[in-house]
């Protein structure tokens, strides 16, 4: 009779599940499990089997049972989309944005646990461990920086200490985050309109792309629908107005590399992970729409220089693939840990 682990590997037509749930989008992948009995690397290409892709799922951002439905359909979606039923799902993984404390993890696992036979291993993270797990190969070490709607550090030891920084949404502060960036650029129209801030292309900029004729409509435009996601599309034309010299719009962009890096060095520093000297190695995992590539004005690059200045033993980590398929190798790893452990009772 096999071990439980050789079931585990070896049940035929079997997936794993990883979801990335995060305030603009929600993805789920379907993966095999063979091609995972070597975590060591990467499989190149991905395996994927299946791919959905769903709207927001923060219950903080859309509400409880909005936040439900999206989860019940791209996972049911992805399922679909690979053949698969639900009995072959083995373990999951939902690394969802809004998961804080483990009220709310205990909330979504039990939406989840409904769907799903009892024998499915599921595992409820907030969506920085599928980011991370994303450059990490499945395992929890280091630190991860989110920069797209909203943004968060959390980092991990590898004795299982973890620590977060950032993360609570726009009203407490994010402002290293799209919404931060985007909300600053609405601010200062508004002030340079009525007087009390500098003249900024940023009011042309946001106007033209609106498709609005004065500063006053911004009011009724923004509080038309306040959703994070809608407010944070008008990043770009920050950048942009940066890059062509605007200094308040470059002011704007230098405040959010200050807050993000100050937000991965509040972690790092909490959980030692650059050691006493501040010279060990450790992954810094990089992702979001924000910290991706903006031709001149590169957002990253910044935040980058910002880090490796304080912790040059720090290796950043731009990920191959995607957080969904990190919460996937995390769901795997996390398993193949638990099943190993009660083979050796």
């Amino acid at each position: 009779m096999g071990s439980e682990s050789e079931e585990c590997c070896s049940a035929e037509g079997g997936v794993i599940l990883g979801v990335d749930g995060g305030t603009t989008s929600t993805v789920c992948v379907c993966l095999p499990l063979l091609p995972f009995t070597d975590h060591r690397q990467l499989p190149d290409p991905i395996p994927i089997l299946g791919r959905a892709v769903a709207g927001c799922s923060n219950h903080n951002s859309v509400g409880e049972n909005a936040a439900r439905e999206t989860l019940e359909n791209v996972i049911k979606e992805a399922l679909s989309m690979a053949g698969k039923s639900l009995s072959a799902v083995r373990a999951i993984c939902l690394g969802v944005s809004g998961v804080n404390h483990p009220s709310d993890q205990d909330r979504i696992l039990n939406w989840i646990r409904d769907i799903f036979p009892g024998n499915v291993k599921i595992y409820v993270q907030n969506d920085a461990v599928a980011a991370l797990a994303s450059g990490t190969m499945g395992k929890l070490h280091g630190c991860v920086l989110i920069a797209g709607t909203g943004c968060i550090a959390y980092g991990f030891t590898e004795d299982g200490k973890e620590a977060r920084a950032a993360g609570a949404g726009p009203v407490l502060g994010d402002w290293g985050s799209g919404y931060g960036i985007a909300s600053q650029a609405l601010t200062a129209v508004m002030k340079a309109h009525d007087g009390r801030g500098p003249e900024t292309m940023l009011t042309n900029s946001i106007l033209q792309s609106l498709g609005l004729s004065s500063p006053d409509e911004i009011i009724g435009w923004t509080y038309a629908d306040s959703s994070w996601a809608r407010i944070a599309a008008l990043v770009p034309l920050v950048v942009s107005c940066a890059e062509a010299g605007d200094q308040v719009a470059d002011e704007i962009l230098k405040n959010a590399v200050q807050e993000l890096a100050i937000s991965v060095k509040a972690v790092v520093q909490r959980l030692h992970l650059a050691g006493e000297d501040g010279k060990n190695s450790f992954p810094v995992v990089m992702v979001g729409g924000v910290l991706e590539a903006n031709k001149r004005w590169d957002v990253g690059r910044e935040v980058t220089d910002s880090i490796l200045k304080a912790f040059p033993g720090a290796s950043p980590i731009r990920p191959k693939a995607e957080p969904a398929v990190g919460a996937a190798m995390f769901a795997w790893n996390t398993m193949m840990k638990e099943t190993e452990g009660n083979d050796h009772r």
